[in-house]
């Protein structure tokens, strides 16, 4: 068991079996075996957004067969068999799961359907690069990327060729659909209004 972040080499490559004997305070995630380290806590504005994004999805998805979590949320991209060939795990701000069969107690294994990420400073170039080659190569059906700051959202979606495909950069004055379910709409008025200075 390993009790403070320091004691380990973050130039090793490790599993999710190491992960899961990983007892400090911070919160990392698993890139092919790297560690990553998270922010400590997400700015205010970071969790309102995450917040209004989740309740919307939550929402809409209690008539459906998908489910819908939050960060802190652990999802694994196994390389083979069991924890020891798992080398990558991600705790995206939210993941919409359709396939049931994915889900476990520890979370999920195997691509969402959905992912969404809220970008910060300390995060946003392993969001846009690291995680978009990520979810691309394990096969998360739609990315979206919300950036508190520019109050801007990028959509990707995979096609047919396996690879993203833009879908649009939309702003606070844009509702928005999700690509399998259409009828979903969201307006990111709502999800983008946020009074940080009360």
């Amino acid at each position: 068991m390993v009790t403070d972040i320091s004691a380990l080499d973050l130039n090793k490559q490790y599993s999710y079996a190491d992960y899961l004997t990983w007892k400090f305070e911070e919160r990392v995630e698993l890139i092919k075996g790297r560690i990553f380290k998270m922010t400590p806590a997400p700015a205010r504005k970071h969790q309102k957004i995450s917040g209004k994004l989740f309740t919307r999805f939550s929402n809409f998805f209690y008539q459906h067969s998908c489910d819908v979590y939050s960060a802190p949320f652990d999802v694994r991209f196994p390389s083979g068999e069991g924890n020891k060939q798992t080398y990558t795990v991600v705790q995206p701000d939210i993941s919409r799961i359709c396939d049931k069969s994915k889900l476990d107690d520890r979370g999920c294994v195997g691509a969402p359907d959905l992912i969404v990420e809220i970008l910060s400073p300390a995060t946003s170039k392993k969001d846009a690069k690291d995680k978009f080659y990520l979810y691309e190569e394990n096969g998360v059906k739609e990315y979206w990327m919300a950036d508190p700051n520019t109050k801007l959202l990028d959509i990707f979606v995979l096609g047919d060729d396996k690879k993203y495909h833009f879908a649009g950069k939309f702003t606070e004055e844009d509702t928005v659909k999700v690509s399998i379910f259409p009828e979903l709409e969201i307006d990111l008025k709502e999800v983008f209004e946020v009074d940080v200075e009360k």
